[in-house]
C-alpha cells in the first residue's frame, strides 16, 4: 500500500485516484478521491459538478480556504494539517464563503460524511493508493 503526502510524493505512483481512510475513526471517508494540485484545478474545484456522489471528494493543495458559489450542493470541508491532521470541520450550503484556516490542504467531501464518520479536529486521516486486490483486502481489515 503506499500513501500520499500533502508535499505530492506518491511513492513513484501517479495519484489519479486515491482512499481516504480517518484512522482515528477507523471509517472510510472517500474510495474515489480527486486532486487538485495546480493552480487552474484548485480554481475550477468542484464547480460544473451537479453533485458530489457518496464515496467521492477532492483534495485541494495547497488550500487554506473554499467556497461554495456557484454551486448546486452542499459540501463538508476538513481543513487538514501538513500531518494530514483536521485543524478544522465546515458544512457549507451552495453559495456560502467558508472561513479562513490555518491549513496546507482541504478535503470537499459530500454533505453529511463528516457527522457520519464523527471526523473532527484531531483526527488523523490517510491517504492511499491502492495499486492491487491484495491492498484492498488489507485495507477493508483495517476499517
Amino acid at each position: 500500500m503506499s500513501y500520499f503526502s500533502l508535499s505530492g510524493s506518491t511513492n513513484g505512483f501517479a495519484a489519479r485516484s486515491l482512499t481516504v481512510v480517518n484512522a482515528s475513526r477507523r471509517k472510510v471517508l472517500a474510495r474515489k478521491l480527486e486532486t487538485a494540485v495546480t493552480f487552474w484545478a484548485r480554481m475550477r474545484g468542484l464547480l460544473g459538478k451537479k453533485e458530489l456522489p457518496p464515496d467521492e471528494g477532492l483534495l485541494l493543495a495547497p488550500c487554506n480556504w473554499v467556497h461554495t458559489m456557484g454551486m448546486r450542493f452542499p459540501i463538508d470541508v476538513l481543513f487538514l494539517d501538513a500531518r494530514q491532521v483536521v485543524v478544522a470541520v465546515e458544512s457549507l450550503p451552495p453559495n456560502r464563503f467558508g472561513r479562513p484556516h490555518t491549513s496546507e490542504a482541504v478535503l470537499e467531501l459530500p454533505w453529511g460524511t463528516a457527522a457520519q464518520s464523527g471526523t473532527e479536529k484531531g483526527d488523523q486521516l490517510y491517504f492511499l493508493i491502492l495499486t492491487c486486490k491484495q491492498e484492498i483486502e488489507n485495507l477493508r481489515r483495517i476499517v
